[in-house]
């Protein structure tokens, strides 16, 4: 890997990373409705869809794909509603995102999470067309691809779960003060505007 491309792979992703999108929201709601613990799983599947998506950036699939929008618009529209209802459902404590002042119902299961994030990151067309721009100049055409392609994506998927884990926790700390006045509800209609935003950029983005 060429030390000089990395040098100045990292920080442009990170700075991308950090930047406020629809990963980020759906990291920061679940940091403030379920935790951060189980928000883990959301991360997970949100990193196996962005390692998807970097790694046919990179070989050259993302760029047919955008020239055919309509490949998007089924993923789209579908993970758009899926998170939008979500946000209801939230909005009015109810469902198994919200914050319960009764834990009665059965907390979202790890393969719910997993696919939620999976969706956020491989339907959205601006995270693909971000790899497709900014992925390949920092590819060394005299080096072995599949080589530069492991150590890019790993650090892009460090960067990632960094900056999820910065978001949940920022989720946490609002939900920590919130939850000192018990307004549980107000917590719940404040994460579920936000996943209903998360859904309508999806799906409108």
């Amino acid at each position: 890997m060429n030390l000089a491309l990395l040098s100045a792979f990292i920080p442009t992703f990170f700075f991308v990373s950090i930047t406020p999108g629809m990963c980020m929201t759906l990291a920061m709601t679940l940091g403030m409705t379920i935790g951060i613990k189980r928000a883990l799983w959301m991360m997970f599947g949100e990193l196996i869809g962005v390692a998807t998506v970097a790694t046919l950036s990179a070989i050259g699939v993302a760029a047919l794909l955008l020239n055919y929008p309509n490949v998007f618009l089924v993923l789209k529209y579908l993970g758009g509603a899926y998170l939008a209802y979500i946000g209801i459902q939230m909005w009015l404590s109810k469902g198994k995102m919200a914050i319960k002042m009764e834990s009665e119902e059965e907390p979202a299961s790890r393969i719910d999470l997993i696919s939620q994030g999976f969706v956020t990151a491989i339907a959205n067309p601006k995270g693909w067309a971000f790899f497709v721009a900014l992925l390949p100049p920092f590819l060394d055409a005299t080096q072995p691809l599949a080589s530069q392609l492991i150590i890019l994506i790993s650090v892009i998927l460090m960067l990632e779960f960094s900056c999820l884990l910065i978001y949940a926790a920022g989720g946490r700390t609002l939900k920590s003060l919130l939850l000192q006045s018990g307004n549980v509800r107000i917590m719940n209609r404040i994460a579920g505007t936000l996943m209903i935003g998360v859904g309508a950029w999806l799906a409108i983005g």
